[in-house]
């Protein structure tokens, strides 16, 4: 064992492979949004809740909180590019990407694998992030879609395991 060096700490949790969803709103008639690898599904199913933490100093998390609704967009394999656009500090992170309005402004990439209307269930604040909790209104997903997979800080496929004969 080592002590947690932040850099060991980042590589060492980029072992954990993760799906990536994208969380988007329109606030004051512009979209808003990002991408986090550190969401969570299915911390409650009575009511549906779903969990992701951001930065304590995003600059983006301040503003999109501000929505009635926000869309979350489990992305799908193939949409690596629309990850680094959403994801990206230098440029527009919407420019000529097809979303899809829901209710209360939120906004939903389209093609992505789930689609969830969540608002803001609560914060807690956690070391140098905000665990943020979010309760699922609305939700469709799409059965045959494959997610989006990070690992190790790079895009992956899924692939099934090979199924054996327990004899």
């Amino acid at each position: 064992m080592t002590i947690c060096a932040r850099q060991e700490v980042e590589t060492a949790f980029s072992g954990f492979p993760s799906g990536v969803a994208a969380l988007t709103a329109v606030i004051d008639g512009e979209p808003v949004g990002f991408v986090s690898t550190s969401f969570t599904v299915g911390i409650s199913f009575d009511p549906p809740q779903v969990l992701f933490s951001v930065k304590q100093s995003s600059r983006t998390w301040p503003v999109l909180r501000r929505a009635e609704r926000i869309g979350v967009s489990v992305l799908a394999s193939g949409q690596e590019e629309t990850c680094r656009q959403l994801a990206s500090r230098s440029r527009d992170r919407f420019a000529g990407l097809d979303v899809l309005a829901g209710d209360g402004g939120a906004l939903f990439v389209a093609g992505s694998a789930l689609r969830l209307e969540c608002r803001v269930h609560a914060e807690h604040e956690s070391g140098d992030h905000i665990l943020v909790v979010l309760g699922v209104e609305r939700m469709e997903s799409i059965a045959d879609a494959e997610p989006l997979v990070y690992h190790r800080r790079t895009f992956r496929q899924m692939l099934a395991a090979p199924q054996r004969n327990i004899a």
